[in-house]
């Protein structure tokens, strides 16, 4: 996410932004979104913090009552591609808003999404895309209160030359074509 966010001066992501390789290539791409800012700067909820936070509540005590660390189930999930902790990298906190104010502090806005929004990403390159819906490590309320997402996927083929992303600033455009050569060469 660092390459992602200084190449296209911010520190959100809404439509437009693409998420960039540390080679410069577009990984993926926001085409649309109703939410209108998205955290890459919070990181995972880990099992310390969330122990700490809402105790410990394992599947064998607590069954479909269980919680898990946003950091454990993502390490799970790419764990089933012989993937590891050294391949976890930096999230990007859809729903999440996490603003920097002034002096550097972080501060999270409770409820910045609704039930019934969505982001649209186009897959730019071959990805493993995990998510987790456990809480944001910022988010203040007392309740593990893991929210549901719905998933869909569709075939949307590569950027068109006037796609908006391309358009949207000049490192994206560049972004984009990084990616078109690999694929397209």
């Amino acid at each position: 996410m660092p390459d992602s966010l200084k190449a296209q001066h911010t520190a959100h992501f809404t439509k437009g932004h693409v998420l960039m390789s540390d080679m410069g290539r577009s990984l993926a791409s926001i085409t649309d979104d109703t939410v209108g800012w998205h955290d890459p700067l919070g990181l995972l909820l880990d099992d310390g913090r969330m122990h700490e936070k809402y105790g410990v509540h394992n599947y064998q005590s607590a069954r479909n009552d269980m919680t898990r660390s946003g950091k454990a189930g993502l390490l799970i999930e790419i764990g089933k591609y012989g993937l590891s902790k050294r391949d976890l990298i930096a999230p990007v906190n859809f729903f999440s808003k996490v603003a920097v104010d002034e002096e550097g502090r972080f501060a999270f806005t409770p409820n910045h999404s609704k039930a019934g929004d969505h982001v649209d990403l186009r897959l730019d390159m071959d990805v493993i895309l995990a998510f987790s819906t456990a809480p944001h490590p910022l988010d203040p309320s007392p309740v593990y209160n893991g929210k549901q997402v719905g998933l869909a996927l569709w075939r949307s083929g590569v950027a068109p030359k006037d796609d908006f992303c391309r358009a949207f600033r000049p490192e994206n455009a560049r972004a984009l074509h990084n990616s078109d050569m690999l694929y397209l060469a």
